[in-house]
């Protein structure tokens, strides 16, 4: 299966960093770096999880083994800890992938069951951490003097709009927002912002949490694309934006949906 798709040389020997990096479309992520030869720590809250994929690339021929450091990114003192310590290990940050997202539990809520400690719970988890940790790494790209490529994970859920998840919606529009402005503050060094919106992707969490059959056939109602998209999909689009291949194309936001909502 490998063999049918892009191989890019420029990512081989990367250091690349990715949050929420054990489950779903960041575990994808990690496992599609390791296959194109790149140097992947990732951050994660799960070490159950953590372990099992990074058994899983021990096994897997041609593969890099990825790092792991434990980390809830709502933690910035350990979120700037963990970026301190690639940093010291690898030099610089090549490539940051900010993953780490969540719309179940606290964040599901309607807008008037909405508290300040639940805003400052989901606003946490989907966005602070992705300008804190951008924050902590773009030193590190400039001092190489190499460019580097930064990939904010949106989503589609404030373009279909949805609702029952109004602080996660909010934070995702945000993500394009901030790529935006950090693609114009950070290009003077060469360095690539974009973000990638994924629609329903059929990760575990969300076969377990959220396509009960209602709204799968919701989905597959408003797609395009009448079939489950799958994690490795979006994860081969974040492989593009980090490679050379991209490298005229920064401030951009990329949808992975099959066809829901469409071009931004």
């Amino acid at each position: 299966m490998e063999g049918k798709y892009a191989t890019y040389p420029s990512l081989r020997g990367k250091t690349v960093l990715i949050t929420g990096g054990a489950e779903g479309i960041g575990a994808s992520a990690v496992e599609l770096f390791c296959r194109q030869g790149s140097t992947v720590v990732f951050l994660d809250i799960s070490p159950a999880s953590a372990s099992a994929l990074i058994s899983k690339l021990e096994n897997t021929p041609g593969a890099t083994v990825p790092a792991f450091l434990h980390c809830d990114v709502t933690d910035l003192a350990r979120l700037r800890e963990c970026a301190d310590t690639v940093v010291a290990q690898h030099g610089a940050v090549d490539v940051l992938v900010n993953n780490a997202a969540g719309a179940g539990g606290k964040a599901r809520a309607q807008t008037a069951n909405v508290t300040p400690e639940s805003w400052d719970h989901d606003v946490g988890v989907n966005l602070r951490h992705q300008f804190f940790l951008t924050q902590a790494v773009v030193p590190s790209m400039r001092r190489k003097g190499a460019g580097g490529s930064i990939i904010n994970m949106g989503s589609i859920t404030w373009r279909i709009p949805t609702v029952g998840v109004p602080v996660y919606a909010l934070c995702k529009a945000a993500v394009m927002g901030m790529t935006r402005t950090h693609s114009k503050e950070f290009g003077r060094d060469g360095i690539r912002v974009n973000s990638v919106m994924p629609g329903a992707i059929s990760t575990q969490r969300q076969i377990e949490e959220v396509l009960t059959e209602e709204y799968r056939r919701e989905v597959l109602g408003a797609q395009s694309l009448k079939r489950e998209l799958l994690p490795d999909e979006v994860a081969r689009l974040i492989l593009f934006l980090a490679a050379d291949d991209s490298s005229a194309i920064t401030g951009s936001s990329y949808v992975v949906d099959g066809g829901w909502v469409g071009d931004v």
